[in-house]
């Protein structure tokens, strides 16, 4: 069988013209060298150099195993390169999911922003979805990790790492008279009793749902749940349409909808979106390693900041 190392034989006695000078190249004797390259032509069943007083050497068919010979070699070489900057997670592939209000967070993008810039070479795939849906990508192999808002149930195959708490604001049309008037002060949740309430489809969203549900009874009253959206983005599409108002992460603010304006909560009401990674249980190394790097770095600079 023919192996690598037969090949850096062939190509090192080519290039020298001389079989001893090859052998102190390659760091092994003489005669060993002689009969690796005789077993090799016998293998081929060609004899890949001709012997001259002063060194050796290549026939036609030495001239052509070698320029193939080299083009092997290269390409083990950058083979083994790749697997190296696979590992580092310098390049690879890297599927990655985040919900629709994950998308526009400053730390999101930056994240995705510095993959970029740190590793050009990483081919990034990107999906946007609910939170159940991304954790059952994960879970599935789909994704490689995702940017979701805490799910509520507890995940035995996923760990689930707590990034940050996004402050939550009021969305309500434009024409609401509380649009024209409390647009620089916080107001109080109990202030929205009686407004008709969009929320994002419990499935789809249970913690949010649920905390936002929560959060209105501990101040007094039962929202009236007028509407129900598949997504994030389709609740501000129906609140510029004027049917109700919403509760959604400060982060949903950038997408600067036609007919919709932002109100702060008090802060004693105390909603938060949580943003969370969710991946597989396990080491993460190669592509995953990087973004992990990467995360944990810019959650410690929040931290510190």
């Amino acid at each position: 069988m023919i192996e690598l190392r037969h090949l850096r034989y062939a190509v090192a006695v080519a290039e020298e013209g001389h079989i001893t000078r090859a052998a102190a190249r390659l760091g092994i004797q003489q005669p060993p060298l002689s009969q690796q390259i005789r077993a090799l032509e016998t293998a081929i069943g060609a004899p890949l150099f001709r012997r001259q007083p002063r060194g050796v050497e290549l026939t036609a068919a030495g001239r052509a195993f070698v320029g193939k010979a080299r083009a092997i070699l290269r390409d083990a070489e950058l083979a083994v390169e790749a697997a190296r900057r696979a590992s580092r997670g310098q390049e690879g592939q890297l599927a990655i999911g985040f919900t629709s209000s994950a998308a526009f967070h400053p730390f999101v993008t930056g994240v995705m922003r510095e993959m970029r810039e740190r590793a050009p070479a990483i081919t990034l795939s990107l999906e946007e979805a609910s939170t159940g849906e991304l954790i059952a990508a994960v879970e599935a192999d789909r994704l490689d990790a995702a940017f979701v808002r805490a799910p509520s149930e507890r995940l035995e195959n996923l760990t689930i790492t707590h990034l940050l708490d996004e402050e939550m604001v009021v969305a309500l049309p434009d024409h609401h008279p509380r649009a024209r008037k409390d647009t620089r002060r916080r107001i109080s949740l109990a202030s929205l009793a009686d407004e008709p309430l969009i929320l994002y489809r419990r499935p789809t969203g249970p913690g949010l749902y649920d905390s936002i549900i929560a959060a209105c009874r501990a101040a007094g009253f039962s929202p009236k749940v007028a509407q129900e959206a598949t997504r994030m983005v389709s609740t501000l599409s129906l609140v510029a349409a004027g049917l109700g108002i919403s509760i959604v992460p400060e982060s949903m603010a950038r997408l600067e909808t036609a007919g919709v304006s932002y109100l702060r909560l008090d802060r004693a009401t105390g909603l938060a979106a949580p943003l969370a990674l969710a991946r597989k249980k396990g080491p993460a190394a190669g592509t995953l390693g990087r973004l992990l790097g990467i995360v944990t770095r810019r959650v410690k600079d929040r931290a510190g900041g």
